[in-house]
């Protein structure tokens, strides 16, 4: 369950740090958009450190499925973009994966 939580405020934070880049840079808002974009990248990389797995790259690869599967949601949540049938699909598929490297058996 902490991995789970890890990833979700992980994807959260990144994708709020990432779109106040975006929003500096693409919408036109002011610079000082990029403070707490930063503070939320930081945030971001503190809270994957926090997954419970035994590799950091098998942590951040598992965690690219989250982070495709809260993107969609940002794209419907935040900017008001419902995602289509091929979103929500991409974004099982994408899940699916980061379930497989993340709980898939190891060998000894």
């Amino acid at each position: 369950m902490i991995t789970l939580s890890a990833y979700c405020a992980a994807a959260l934070a990144e994708i709020a740090g990432c779109f106040a880049f975006w929003a500096w840079l693409r919408l036109g808002r002011s610079a000082l958009w990029i403070l707490p974009g930063l503070a939320s990248l930081a945030l971001f990389a503190w809270l994957l450190t926090r997954v419970e797995a035994g590799a950091a790259g098998r942590a951040y690869a598992a965690y690219g499925g989250v982070y495709i599967a809260a993107s969609l949601l940002w794209l419907w949540l935040a900017e008001g973009h419902r995602p289509d049938r091929w979103d929500i699909a991409g974004g099982a598929v994408a899940l699916a994966g980061a379930g497989l490297i993340l709980l898939g058996p190891r060998g000894t």
